[in-house]
């Protein structure tokens, strides 16, 4: 074959590689925008000249038929530019609930359902590889990406990650599985150095990684931008060739976060195939290095290689157009069924949810009632054509929505919204949201004599940049809390019902002020049917299901992480906007705790096994949800395989008066004679179908035997102790009386490994 008809194929990347000049492979290694010279160290891609919008595309070479790979933000939807130059067509996405939202269903299923259509839209837009999903860990509520993860848990994140890359690959559409690793909060994210103990970070922080690389091969990875006990993750060779690779089996590409890392020649040789969305720098370090040895050609082969083997799985490759008409229709229904699925019912006094059939008229209060928060902000944001808001929401379902209370609400926001949008105007950053309007105006007496009942939202919105802020974030400031107080007590006077609805990021205080509502329901960032879905359940129409993937302490000062993460008012604006911008063309180091170094000082201890191993109260525990109906368990039967796989089988019953879903969950206490053990882990769940009254369903969960081994620090090696083991069968984490079964287990060394990831 001539040179000049040599084109790429699945057969003959080896033969395209030698046959590319060191131009050819450098623009293939270091995105498209390796032609901008800037000191940029960090961003929100959207530098995509194909798909506007998009975060990115890697360089086509048009003589060796390889073409143009355009990558797109994911996490709860996809993310491209609404509008184009010269064309009169909008280009929404649908805007899912975010996976923190998702993570609360419990129910991988739909989760990977929601991947198939994230997948699909992705194709019908042009988009070769999502971005998503994330797996980092809720290591401290404070994190402002904690509604971008899934979970404290690692097995939870784990499964859930699984779900969706496999939803989306069933597309033909690849994924970013992210961040690796140990990117668990915002503050200085792209020069904070992470540092903790081996065991921390294998059985915690890169568990979920590794669950979902082994289950369901992700097409790509993204590097974190912060530092792993001194050494930048997108440069360590440790966590992406010996651990991710070699133990993990890992297939694809692994690729930066934008504009991650620091040296472009380390982060080839530790196996950061690709450099995004790439600078002109990169380019000229990469070849400097070449030229004095320090870089064999071999890496950058290899490198090569990788990133053809995964251009020649894309859409773009077999030349698949982009139509840019997506089912959004149907989708909308989807998104509004898994926003129901993933709400939590925090509380119920006297069964007051459903509404009654009588409640005809309803007072609604709360500025984000009118102006229902779909998704955060920063990369997982998505260009909606709408959210329904929860007044909307409610009218559709037949409420009759008090019209004066509204008038007040969206006189007061309009006023507000002048200032406030002044203050919003840098892109993707955590918006301020407007204060809570005082009641001063209001006549809460009348207007509790003149409806059938309350409800009042609470919105607490974050993203990319900054972690969340204690005083009015984490916290409900006062007027928040006076609103609940006071519509409560009018309300309660008369004998009527008050709802508070959370449009929330994460986790919120509620010790304060929760005495006050008859019912409490978490929304999260429901996505745009976000209004629907919350009248589904207000209405009875669905049964929430959800549960908790993180607990809720009772207040900040009981977090584990508390000490060892950042307090954001304590960091200074100009200290902030340094994290923000290019402002140095060598990072440094630093030793300003929390800021430059974070210490993992807590170890496994994070969320649920802290509390329950020393007994601190929370005030709703990892996996709580409540229901509109009962569920009763049979004795379950447990067996032991030979292999050492536990098989655990239980028939579940709806008790109750109204269809609905169960979680089951299963924890499992280790003999915690070897090393410390926390009091119980998550080791399975399921979700049962839609039970109606009367009606069972059996269910049958298995718990791997090498998922009951600890990493050994001393030995290096992943081991489970001789000795017996408690198998939990609990409503939630701190469940004080479960169904308990006792199972002995021998005691074996699952795999021996290297010490990776030391201190340097």
């Amino acid at each position: 074959m001539k040179a000049q008809d040599l084109k790429l194929d699945s057969t003959n990347i080896d033969v395209i590689i030698k046959d590319m000049t060191l131009e050819e492979k450098l623009n293939l290694l270091v995105g498209s925008q390796g032609n901008v010279d800037t000191d940029a160290t960090a961003a929100v891609g959207n530098s995509s000249t194909l798909v506007p919008g998009a975060a990115g595309q890697l360089n086509g070479i048009r003589r060796l038929g390889v073409p143009y790979v355009v990558m797109g933000d994911g996490p709860a939807g996809v993310r491209i530019a609404p509008t184009r130059k010269s064309i009169d067509k909008t280009f929404y996405c649908t805007h899912f609930p975010v996976e923190l939202a998702m993570s609360a269903t419990w129910n991988t299923e739909l989760v990977k359902s929601v991947g198939i259509a994230m997948g699909n839209e992705a194709k019908h837009y042009g988009i070769d590889i999502l971005l998503a999903p994330a797996a980092n860990i809720h290591r401290n509520p404070l994190n402002g990406r904690n509604f971008e993860y899934y979970s404290e848990d690692p097995l939870l994140s784990g499964k859930m990650a699984t779900a969706e890359i496999n939803g989306i690959q069933s597309q033909g559409i690849g994924t970013s599985l992210k961040h690796l690793a140990l990117n668990n909060q915002e503050t200085n994210r792209t020069n904070n150095d992470v540092r903790g103990g081996l065991r921390t970070f294998r059985e915690i922080y890169l568990k979920p990684f590794e669950i979902a690389v082994k289950e369901s091969q992700p097409w790509t990875v993204m590097t974190a931008y912060n530092r792993i006990n001194g050494v930048y993750a997108s440069e360590s060779k440790d966590l992406l060739t010996d651990i991710l690779r070699k133990e993990w089996g890992f297939k694809g590409v692994v690729v930066t976060d934008w504009y991650g890392g620091q040296y472009a020649t380390n982060q080839m040789i530790a196996g950061n195939d690709l450099l995004m969305p790439g600078k002109a720098s990169q380019v000229e370090e990469i070849k400097a290095s070449i030229s004095n040895g320090k870089l064999p050609m071999e890496i950058i082969d290899r490198n090569v290689k990788n990133v053809l083997e995964c251009v020649v799985k894309t859409r773009s490759f077999k030349g698949l157009t982009a139509d840019n008409n997506p089912d959004l229709r149907t989708h909308a229904i989807l998104t509004r069924n898994a926003a129901v699925e993933g709400m939590v019912l925090l509380k119920n006094r006297d069964a007051s949810l459903p509404l009654k059939a009588e409640v005809k008229d309803l007072a609604v209060f709360g500025r984000t009632s009118y102006d229902f928060i779909a998704g955060g902000t920063g990369s997982g944001d998505v260009n909606h054509a709408y959210v329904v808001s929860l007044i909307e929401g409610l009218k559709n379902a037949g409420f009759s929505i008090d019209s004066e209370v509204q008038k007040v609400y969206e006189a007061y926001m309009k006023v507000m919204d002048k200032k406030y949008n002044k203050r919003n105007r840098m892109a993707f950053l955590p918006k301020d949201l407007i204060p809570e309007m005082e009641l001063d105006s209001l006549d809460l007496n009348t207007i509790a004599e003149n409806n059938d009942a309350a409800v009042i939202t609470i919105g607490k919105t974050s993203g990319e940049f900054m972690d969340r802020k204690i005083e009015d974030n984490y916290n409900l400031v006062e007027p928040e809390k006076e609103l609940i107080k006071k519509v409560s007590e009018a309300f309660h006077k008369k004998g009527k019902k008050v709802t508070v609805i959370l449009n929330v990021c994460g986790v919120v205080e509620t010790n304060s002020w929760i005495e006050y509502p008859d019912a409490v329901l978490v929304a999260w960032l429901p996505g745009q049917e976000g209004g629907n879905s919350v009248a589904d359940l207000l209405t009875g129409k669905e049964t929430p299901s959800g549960r908790l993937p993180m607990s809720w302490p009772v207040n900040y000062n009981d977090v584990p992480s508390k000490d060892d993460f950042p307090t954001p008012e304590l960091v200074s604006k100009e200290d902030w906007v340094k994290t923000l911008v290019g402002f140095m063309d060598e990072r440094t180091t630093g030793n300003r705790k929390n800021f430059d170094v974070t210490t993992y000082n807590e170890g496994i201890y994070v969320g649920y096994r802290y509390y329950t191993t020393e007994n601190v109260p929370v005030s709703f525990p990892f996996g709580y949800g409540l229901s509109y109906t009962s569920f009763s368990y049979d004795k379950p039967c447990v067996i032991k395989e030979s292999n050492g796989d536990i098989k655990v089988t239980v028939s579940v019953q709806n008790t109750g008066d109204v269809a609905g879903k169960e979680v089951v969950q299963v924890y499992v206490s280790a003999p915690g004679k070897d090393m410390d053990k926390p009091v119980r882990e998550l080791k399975a769940f399921t979700k049962t179908r839609k039970l109606n009254p009367s009606e069972k369903e059996t269910v049958t969960l298995v718990i791997p035997y090498e998922s009951l081994a600890s990493f050994n620090e001393k030995e290096n090696c992943w081991q489970v102790e001789e000795g017996e083991y408690k198998v939990l069968i609990a409503r939630d984490a701190m469940d004080s009386n479960p169904l308990m079964m006792e199972i002995m287990q021998k005691g074996v060394v699952t795999e021996k490994v290297r010490s990776y990831l030391l201190s340097r």
